[in-house]
């Protein structure tokens, strides 16, 4: 599709209207936020951490949805931090996540607050909706095989039940029944 130059600002403006009437209309949007905690950090102190992650958004008028507790993870390259005036390159992080719903301004105020913080390596903060929308999947179990071994299916053998009679099903939920 091509657009004339001199369609360009009327739609600019356009979105802009209906971006303002959004903000406007709304007032508070929904927001996540996911951070890395550097893994150094205690497992026992990294409930204080999430927590200050809490107040910073109660202060800045959110108020809670979700939350992923913080996990160590693997990260997928080296972060560098400067703490005390050193470098020190880390390939593991807690990541947590947080989502909320709060006013249009809370998502930059609480932006500037996790830079500040100290014991956060990396951080995000994006809107979202307030529906689950993680993906469900399942993985396949993955098996390491070398290359000089065949892969041989084990037959399948099924089980049978043996014949329950009238009697011990009455007693089994007299005893379930009774406790």
């Amino acid at each position: 599709m091509v657009i004339s130059r001199a369609k360009v600002p009327q739609l600019m403006t356009e979105a802009a209207v209906i971006e303002k009437e959004t903000d406007t209309a709304e007032g508070v949007r929904v927001y996540e936020v996911g951070y890395h905690i550097i893994p150094t950090k205690k497992e026992d102190d990294l409930e204080g951490v999430v927590s200050g992650i809490r107040s910073m958004i109660e202060k800045a008028g959110g108020s809670f949805i979700a939350e992923g507790a913080p996990s160590l993870t693997k990260l997928s390259y080296d972060i560098s931090v400067k703490e005390n005036g050193k470098s020190h390159d880390y390939d593991r992080g807690y990541f947590g996540w947080i989502k909320f719903e709060g006013p249009v301004a809370s998502a930059s105020t609480l932006e500037e607050a996790l830079k500040a913080h100290s014991d956060i390596m990396r951080s995000i903060v994006f809107q979202t909706v307030r529906e689950e929308t993680r993906a469900r999947f399942k993985t396949a179990s993955v098996r390491e095989v070398k290359r000089s071994d065949v892969i041989k299916t084990a037959p399948r053998t099924e089980e049978t039940a043996a014949p329950v009679s009238e009697e011990d099903l009455d007693k089994a939920l007299e005893d379930i029944t009774a406790e």
